[in-house]
């Protein structure tokens, strides 16, 4: 990624932001002769929860991995409040970006509270222990998900949607300023992917920078502020939620009939489907 920023100039040598929106600009990712991502462009508004849609291979995992430089071949521009992100060392940007994938798992033998732990590791020193703080930091992060009777128990023994929130507090624990998130809902039970999507929510609120790839557009129409939409690995639209996640869009993304609906016990906004009549010859 190249060196460079928006109007003012990178803020060189800062790290652990405050509250900052995500820029990028030109992102490209080609492996083996094949382009994954292609040249996109983009805004996640500061204190939002922006939302990645798009159909299977859209490209939206390719861009999350992107932003934390997990792809060695991007080429574009990535900011977060001016600063560079691609200038900045893997700790550095570690103290800015936290990011859980899809599928997260760890193959060392650690218990809840250590996994969590490891979110720490970006603000401290080598040659000193974890210190009363990050402790707290911890402890509030598996509070947070809802892990605190669990954190005992060793993370290999969890259901695939308990290990799912684990994973989520130790970005937490990270404390980041941006906080992205692929397809986080994943191996959830119905309770707790509402619960997700609310902590979320509210970590949005309180200055956060959200950015979470979800297949299910009735939770991006309710959770989030913004959307970006992908396809064939460009960005085709962009904007506040409810003026790109219309039916029209949505039909011309997915090739399906769709319709804005309100949940009738909560007033969000959702979307019912059907598949579309096969043509008559």
């Amino acid at each position: 990624m190249s060196a460079g920023g928006p109007a003012g100039g990178p803020g060189e040598g800062r790290v652990g932001l405050g509250p900052a929106g995500l820029t990028v600009a030109g992102l490209t990712v080609r492996v083996a002769g094949r382009t994954l991502l292609d040249d996109a462009s983009l805004e996640a508004p500061v204190g939002a929860v922006t939302a990645l849609v798009g159909p299977n291979g859209a490209g939206k995992s390719t861009l999350l991995r992107a932003l934390v430089a997990a792809h060695a071949r991007v080429r574009g521009q990535i900011w977060a409040g001016g600063v560079d992100l691609g200038a900045l060392s893997r700790r550095e940007r570690a103290r800015i970006v936290a990011f859980v994938e899809q599928d997260a798992h760890t193959d060392l033998a650690l218990s809840v509270r250590e996994t969590v732990a490891l979110g720490r590791i970006p603000h401290e020193s080598r040659w000193r222990a974890a210190d009363a703080r990050s402790a707290a930091v911890v402890e509030q992060a598996l509070t947070g998900l809802g892990l605190e009777h669990l954190a005992d128990r060793h993370i290999g023994t969890l259901s695939g949607g308990e290990r799912q929130r684990a994973f989520v507090a130790q970005a937490l624990a990270q404390e980041p300023t941006l906080l992205l998130l692929d397809e986080p809902t994943n191996h959830l039970d119905v309770a707790a992917q509402l619960h997700l999507l609310e902590l979320l929510a509210g970590l949005a609120r309180s200055g956060l920078t959200v950015v979470t790839a979800l297949h299910d557009l009735s939770h991006a129409a309710a959770y989030s502020a913004h959307t970006v939409a992908l396809a064939g690995g460009r960005v085709v639209a962009e904007g506040a939620s409810d003026a790109v996640l219309t039916p029209a869009f949505v039909e011309r993304l997915y090739g399906v009939r769709a319709a804005r609906t309100s949940n009738p016990i909560t007033g969000r906004a959702g979307f019912a489907f059907a598949l579309r009549a096969p043509q008559q010859d």
